[in-house]
């Protein structure tokens, strides 16, 4: 019997991790006591050393010395504070409007809205619940499908987790040993994507199933001209002149400084291109010019603020002025900001939002040191060579890997969130995928869209929870879970698209090089002394009469002694 422990102890510490899991006690704990039994067995057994479990401090410390997960309460602080703000119903109310005549035009908006609150908030509970409390009484009053209605807000909640600045990222990231900033870049490409999905279903369902998604009759739409026009055509015009100074900009700042980034011109051309169109609404509404529609005025004076705010966020990130953690500062600096601004800061808010903060941050941090706990032991009982040796012996090489992993993830995300899967199950995977060749980049953003699938699961999917404690009595707990099925559908396509097509997520690299690169130059000392001739004592020649220089040998290989 005590054989067979030892020999098969790293399968046995996992079964028992997740029986320990599906009984439903805390996870930290779950992980922290498992970890702490088997490493108590296994020295017991002789197959650990008692001095093992001296780096438990150590790995503890670091934990609470790393700086990147500063920006998981920043983030999170940013987030509660805009949901209080007022932007989310401004986003709604305007975008709702714009695209009000078209059929499933609400829905639409939801999808953009959601796209921008993710890209501000990065926190999917204040995107499900702020969706849920405007747009849902407005659909369901203007006669959309129930299950459209929710599955649109439940899905557009959960691009939080895959669009910078995203919580699940930084997790990610961390647990990877990859930049933070270089995991945001290349997650932007599968975010916008998911997004264009959204809004292609819900096109589709327009266009088959227009009563499901009916336009808004025109007494709703409040933003039109005294003359009945809608004013799009100015909105259009304004659009247009501001991608086109956007364009020049980018242009002549490229042409006078040849060492600028093509994305960081980009992003310093839209800023002073976005800002130009801000100052014509605002000179326009001063002096009452009547250049601009009712229309393209509010849709200019509700998002420019957000798109401020994911500057300062994300620009100074990808431009290099701001680490992810100073961003996350920034951000919830703006946040306080903008909630000044619309008069919806109070103490009673500060106090809700950091206490918020810190649940959730205990939370995160309590789940990282159990799963630290356990992570030593497993690795103390060769567990890591357990799962590499399991994982890599699958049929189909990469392929198989990856499908296989991708697998288990969507199944587990049944039961566990997020943050349990990126904490318990990346630290395995990761090191196979990285010996097997593949970018951890590009692995962590696959696995981030997979796991988004964790919030839309039937029936434990946070997002489907948050929503049903917001909807209308008349709204069913059946119509949420079968609202959610056709988008976790599309998240399960994109998942497949990025594998087959890899170059779907750009893992060009800029910002962590320094840290991936470990170059050892072995010059064949001992070769080298023994063939060197004396050193000269003549100052003008130091060194010895020889045209020979020393060979630098790249190899990990010890040199041949002749």
């Amino acid at each position: 019997m005590t054989e067979f422990l030892i020999a098969n102890m790293a399968p046995i510490m996992f079964g028992a991790l997740v029986v320990f899991l599906l009984s439903g006690f805390p996870v930290a704990f779950s992980l922290a006591a498992n970890g702490l039994f088997f490493g108590l067995m296994g020295i017991e057994l002789g197959l650990l050393k008692p001095e093992l479990l001296q780096a438990l401090p150590n790995r503890i410390f670091g934990i609470m010395a790393n700086d990147t997960l500063l920006a998981i309460p920043f983030f999170t602080f940013m987030g509660l504070i805009l949901e209080r703000s007022g932007m989310a119903e401004d986003l709604l109310d305007t975008i709702g409007q714009l695209f009000g005549p078209l059929r499933g035009g609400v829905a639409y908006a939801v999808i953009f809205v959601g796209a921008l609150l993710a890209a501000t908030t990065g926190v999917v509970a204040a995107s499900v619940i702020s969706m849920g409390l405007i747009s849902l009484p407005v659909m369901l009053r203007y006669g959309y499908d129930k299950k459209i209605a929710t599955g649109v807000i439940a899905a557009s909640g959960t691009l939080a987790q895959i669009i910078p600045p995203s919580l699940v990222l930084i997790v990610m990231a961390d647990q990877l040993g990859r930049s933070v900033g270089d995991m945001y870049q290349a997650a932007f490409g599968p975010g916008l994507m998911l997004t264009a999905m959204y809004a292609g279903y819900v096109l589709l369902i327009s266009l088959f199933k227009p009563k499901w998604v009916p336009a808004l009759p025109l007494e709703a739409r409040n933003l039109r001209q005294p003359n009945g026009n809608s004013g799009v055509v100015s909105l259009l015009v304004l659009i247009v002149a501001t991608v086109a100074a956007i364009f020049v900009i980018e242009e002549i700042l490229l042409a006078s400084n040849p060492k600028l980034h093509a994305d960081e011109g980009t992003i310093y051309a839209a800023t002073l291109g976005i800002a130009g169109a801000f100052l014509i609404a605002y000179i326009n509404r001063k002096m009452n010019i009547g250049l601009l529609s009712k229309m393209a005025e509010k849709v200019v004076f509700v998002l420019v603020p957000p798109l401020a705010l994911i500057f300062l966020v994300l620009g100074t990130i990808f431009v290099g002025i701001a680490t992810p953690t100073e961003g996350g500062g920034m951000g919830a600096f703006g946040a306080i900001i903008l909630a000044l601004m619309n008069r919806r800061l109070s103490w009673s808010l500060l106090k809700q939002a950091m206490n918020s903060t810190s649940r959730l941050s205990c939370f995160v941090l309590f789940i990282l040191i159990g799963s630290s706990v356990f992570g030593l032991i497993f690795r103390g009982v060769n567990g890591d060579l357990w799962v590499e040796h399991l994982l890599t012996s699958l049929p189909g090489g990469t392929a198989g890997f990856l499908i296989v992993v991708n697998i288990l993830f969507f199944g587990l995300a049944f039961f566990l969130d997020f943050f349990e899967l990126a904490f318990i199950l990346v630290p395995l995977v990761g090191p196979v995928a990285d010996k097997m060749g593949i970018d951890l980049i590009w692995f962590g953003v696959l696995l981030s869209v997979n796991m988004q699938t964790s919030f839309m699961h039937p029936p434990f999917g946070f997002a489907l929870f948050y929503l049903r404690s917001v909807a209308p009595k008349e709204v069913k707990t059946s119509d949420i879970y079968w609202g959610s099925v056709p988008f976790v559908l599309i998240q399960v396509i994109m998942v497949t698209l990025i594998i087959a097509f890899p170059k779907l997520i750009s893992v060009d690299s800029k910002t962590d090089m320094h840290e991936k690169i470990e170059l050892k130059i072995d010059m064949g000392q001992d070769e080298y002394e023994q063939e060197a001739p004396a050193e000269s004592t003549d100052p003008a020649h130091p060194a010895a009469e020889t045209d020979e220089t020393p060979q630098l040998n790249f190899s990990t290989e010890e040199p041949a002694k002749k």
